[in-house]
């Protein structure tokens, strides 16, 4: 069996983006997980002006774009049963679009309590319910959840919330993720530094959370990994990596893995450089954690995730000139998508004959937008480097 370190460095360019009227930052991806014979493969784009783009994939042309103004969109996901594609907003809602359809207004909002700010979601893996988190509003920093199903007895576009989680985080839930394969678990992260675990099947919060690991610092990155998804890996701004271990909770055995408190100074990168963390690849054939990272200028960075450490496998060069913010592989055909700050969508496959791009500057945008998209942060690694 291949592994992916093999397969990411046989990665070539096989097709860039078309331009757009207004260059953005691209921040997050996702594609569609329904095959349909004759009809397109999808991908969905969160753009840094509050937008969602939709791709044909193999062309990378937008097909159409879906807006959540007068609010910001933050984050994208497509539902696991169909074409549809979700978005958390500002302006207190999540937003439902039929992916297929050019129609401005969603097919479903889910909306939530007064005040909500929505800056974090996930839908889980039946489609059956979708939680959000909040931006703190005077001392409230919320989970809140929604049934998604569509109800033939009520036909309703718009919904209230089932329920919230109020007493878990002190701040900001920059981060939620629910299991791969079982519906009722769901892990929070917070600028509290606090990963939550949660079983959303108990009745009430304090019951339903199963631990809190502490990150120390505002999360930026969560997810699942490990044979049966019991691990969960956290990320933070100022490029943190913390790996647990839910199979030890009930044990002796300490349920921290590894505890990096700034990986740019802890990985032996040779030569090169690392900056930043984009996110990290479980790989299931193989049973192995991988973290992606990059450079101010385009250069996108594989690192092999061990108890001992992380170690700098390979790397993919020629494609962005700017820092890379997103990235969504694709176990099919381990192909791999790629978005950064000079506004240009990627797609790499292996073993494809190289094509050559014109590189596009970083783009220079805006101090609001900036805040928003949360750029990881330097300051606490210059202030090490000066000491």
């Amino acid at each position: 069996m291949e592994k992916i370190e093999e397969q990411f460095a046989n990665l070539h360019i096989v097709k860039c983006s078309s331009g757009t009227k207004e260059p953005t930052y691209l921040l997050g991806i996702d594609t569609s997980k329904t095959v349909q014979a004759g009809t397109e493969n999808l991908v969905a784009v969160l753009c840094s002006n509050g937008s969602i783009r939709i791709y044909d994939k193999e062309r990378l042309n937008v097909l159409r774009e879906f807006s959540g103004y007068p609010g910001l969109l933050n984050g994208v996901r497509f539902a696991n049963s169909c074409d549809s594609i979700y978005s958390a907003c500002t302006d207190g809602t999540v937003k439902c679009w039929d992916a297929r359809v050019a129609r401005e207004k969603p097919v479903q909002l889910f909306k939530g309590y007064p005040s909500n700010i929505f800056i974090s979601f996930d839908i889980n893996c039946n489609d059956h319910i979708i939680c959000a988190g909040t931006e703190k509003v005077d001392d409230d920093a919320l989970l809140v959840f929604w049934d998604a199903r569509m109800n033939s007895q009520d036909l309703s576009t718009t919904k209230d919330p089932l329920g919230v989680y109020s007493e878990t985080h002190s701040d900001d839930v920059t981060q939620v993720r629910f299991h791969p394969s079982n519906p009722n678990m769901v892990v929070s992260g917070s600028s509290d530094g606090l990963v939550n675990v949660f079983d959303i099947n108990v009745d009430n919060e304090e019951d339903a959370l199963v631990t809190t690991c502490n990150s120390i610092s505002s999360v930026s990155c969560i997810g699942w990994s490990g044979k049966g998804y019991k691990q969960i890996y956290c990320m933070t701004h100022d490029e943190g990596f913390y790996w647990w271990d839910l199979n030890h909770l009930d044990t002796d055995e300490p349920v921290t893995r590894l505890n990096i408190q700034d990986v740019r100074e802890a990985v032996n990168m040779k030569e090169d450089s690392l900056d930043y963390l984009i996110g990290g690849l479980y790989y299931e054939k193989t049973d192995t954690l991988h973290v992606i990272g990059g450079t101010n200028t385009g250069r996108i960075h594989l690192m092999n995730c061990s108890m001992s450490g992380l170690t700098h496998v390979t790397s993919l060069q020629g494609g962005h000139a700017a820092t890379v913010r997103s990235f969504c592989w694709n176990v099919q055909d381990d192909s791999l998508l790629t978005g950064g700050e000079d506004a240009q969508l990627l797609l790499w496959k292996p073993g494809a004959i190289g094509k050559t791009f014109t590189k596009k500057e970083s783009m220079k945008i805006a101090s609001s937008v900036h805040q928003r998209v949360r750029v990881h942060s330097n300051d606490s690694y210059k202030r090490r480097k000066k000491q």
